[in-house]
């Protein structure tokens, strides 16, 4: 309390006061006097950090709650193995539960992190060969499928479904299947994520709903 008997200006998150006067932090970690930030930018900092100042707790609560729905699912499973003296068999994902009136239902998938080899490449020369070959007779649409699969995304990534769209094409050419066999020895695993996702529907014989916990997806 100052001598007034009132509490003192406490200054919001990012800023300092200094010798009575009220600096804002920028990007670069640099203190800008409070009169030399525009009253738009303040505005849109109040609104952020009072969005964010929600959202934290919220993400933390959506944490807590997907790892007891793990472990939930866990002891269940856990329970079927004593009740059939039997350990399943096999990663964690793949489970689906329900309820007993088939009205609400509970996944849990497995997606596996796959990157690509250096056999891609020695693919990528046997396809090429190929197509040089065939460019006067094959049709428009394969060979797009096929320069398709081996671009990159803006992330640098290859696309794993474009690829498994090549092996499932018949080609009888040697070089095709030595390019598809290469394709597949490119494929490593190198980890795996677990996702519980929930459902919902109307009755039993009606379409099922997905039940959102994403903000992007609301």
């Amino acid at each position: 309390m100052d001598e007034a008997g009132t509490a003192p200006d406490t200054p919001p998150d990012g800023c300092r006061d200094i010798d009575g006067q009220r600096y804002w932090r920028n990007a670069d970690g640099g203190l800008i006097p409070d009169g030399a930030v525009k009253p738009i930018d303040k505005l849109q900092d109040e609104l952020v950090r009072k969005i964010i100042g929600f959202a934290l707790p919220l993400s933390a609560q959506i944490a807590r709650f997907r790892q007891h729905s793990f472990d939930d699912v866990d002891d269940f499973v856990a329970l079927l193995e004593q009740e059939y003296g039997a350990r399943r068999g096999g990663s964690k994902g793949n489970l689906t539960f329900t309820s007993y009136d088939g009205r609400l239902k509970i996944v849990v998938a497995v997606a596996e992190h796959i990157l690509f080899g250096p056999e891609l490449q020695v693919a990528k020369g046997l396809v090429d060969d190929c197509l040089r070959e065939w460019s006067a007779d094959s049709r428009t649409e394969i060979r797009a499928i096929i320069n398709r699969a081996f671009d990159v995304d803006q992330q640098g990534q290859i696309n794993r479904n474009d690829l498994l769209g090549l092996l499932r094409l018949e080609i009888a050419d040697e070089r095709w299947r030595k390019a598809m066999q290469a394709i597949r020895d490119s494929f490593r695993v190198i980890g795996s994520k677990r996702y519980i996702r929930f459902y919902q529907r109307p009755s039993g014989d009606a379409r099922w709903e997905a039940i959102s916990i994403d903000v992007a997806a609301g």
